[in-house]
């Protein structure tokens, strides 16, 4: 898998620049930035969500697997 160093993201930065220009280029970088900190906010979310799914799925097969140990 490719990665992306400094002098790639140098290049993107520069071209950037070139084509919004030095005045629109920071407000770009505030509304990327609102982006991906709203993706990684979803993305967080979702992980807790499927943790306490998986916790409540323990809860339930230790309950179920003590109601069988009582029936014996």
């Amino acid at each position: 898998m490719p990665t992306i160093g400094w002098f790639e993201i140098l290049i993107v930065v520069a071209i950037a620049i070139v084509v919004l220009g030095p005045k629109d280029f920071p407000v770009m970088l505030k509304k990327a930035g609102s982006w991906i900190g709203t993706a990684k906010r979803y993305v967080s979310n979702i992980q807790n969500e499927v943790s306490n799914l998986e916790i409540d799925d323990e809860k339930i097969n230790d309950q179920v697997k003590k109601e069988t140990k009582k029936d014996e």
